[in-house]
């Protein structure tokens, strides 16, 4: 393995001496090369290298930290994360390198030093605030709530903190907040491998909603909150005939219906807003069976796709064709 090393660093270092200037994106790639392959130790090698050329190119300071990470060198991908978010050009990504290293030498208070010091020189940066309740979360410090719903509110479009933010609700009686946040991950991030994780808690939590809906709740509800859950409750009653996607559609197209005339001037949301454009293109039963079906049951779930092939298809490019963003609505809670 050494002599390989030793090979690939002469070759690279004759190159070098015979004029061979590259450039970021190139000595970049290399190392990209070796990280994919698994050979963190000479992408390392490469942009040590590349850094004798562009000694203070940031862009790939944060890829030797990376790679060190990769390589499970943590205290010397520490020292490095470190230098970088002193730097005038520090990006967020750089507080993120250094939280990473942190966490992996288990350095839980200079983490979480750190990510406050991020969040105050980045506060729109959602990755920050989703990573800083995840920190204060692995304590069981519930002061991971505060951040998650801070990051919702200064970066919107980030789907990170919805995810968390549910889960955490999810625990809670604030079970409209599951519902509402997981559902806007689901539509953020369709294709992620948490997607059914929270397909499912969505399906879980409806049914806990519905069976406990005589249960008066403790916690203090926001107006918003308060008038979803009104709106909700009157619409419910088709519950009557007991839980499936089909009677939950039915319900949740009256909530839409009866939303819009009542509330929706008032508390604009961008997922309602979601619901009425599918109700209008005749795609909501469709897209409830895509958020609900395989939750229910699978069997019935993929057989209704084998029959509704159309549908299914055309639910499909209405959801994938398009960027789900929620910037310019208000935060409603």
């Amino acid at each position: 393995m050494k002599k390989v090393i030793s090979s690939f660093l002469w070759v690279l270092l004759m190159g070098t001496v015979m004029g061979q200037e590259l450039s970021l994106r190139e000595w970049q790639q290399r190392a990209l090369d070796f990280n994919n392959r698994g050979d963190h130790t000479n992408a390392v090698i490469v942009l040590q290298q590349g850094l004798k050329q562009h000694p203070n190119a940031l862009v790939l300071q944060k890829d030797l930290t990376t790679s060190l990470l990769l390589k499970r060198d943590f205290a010397a991908a520490r020292q490095l994360a470190l230098s970088l978010v002193e730097r005038a050009d520090a990006d967020e990504a750089c507080f993120q390198l250094g939280g990473n290293a942190l966490k992996a030498l288990e350095e839980v208070k200079e983490c979480e030093k750190l990510y406050a010091k991020g969040i105050k020189k980045f506060t729109k940066s959602g990755p920050l605030y989703s990573e800083m309740g995840e920190l204060l979360w692995s304590l069981k410090d519930k002061r991971a709530i505060t951040y998650w719903e801070d990051g919702i509110k200064m970066d919107p479009n980030y789907a990170g903190n919805y995810y968390n933010a549910a889960l955490y609700y999810s625990k809670t009686d604030l079970l409209w907040r599951t519902l509402l946040y997981g559902e806007i991950y689901v539509n953020m991030e369709s294709k992620s491998e948490r997607a059914p994780v929270v397909k499912k808690l969505l399906w879980d939590t409806y049914r806990q909603k519905i069976m406990s809906a005589a249960t008066a709740s403790t916690v203090k509800l926001s107006p918003f909150e308060t008038a979803v859950g009104a709106t909700f409750e009157k619409a419910s009653t088709v519950m009557a005939q007991g839980l499936s996607t089909e009677t939950l559609t039915m319900a949740r197209t009256r909530f839409v219906l009866d939303w819009f005339k009542q509330y929706g001037e008032r508390y604009p949301f961008r997922l309602f807003d979601h619901h009425q454009q599918l109700l209008k293109a005749g795609l909501f039963e469709a897209y409830d069976r895509w958020l609900f079906g395989e939750s229910e049951n699978k069997a019935r779930f993929t057989e209704w796709k084998t029959n509704n092939v159309d549908d299914f298809l055309k639910l499909e490019n209405f959801l994938f064709n398009r960027v789900f963003k929620l910037s310019r609505y208000p935060y409603p809670f």
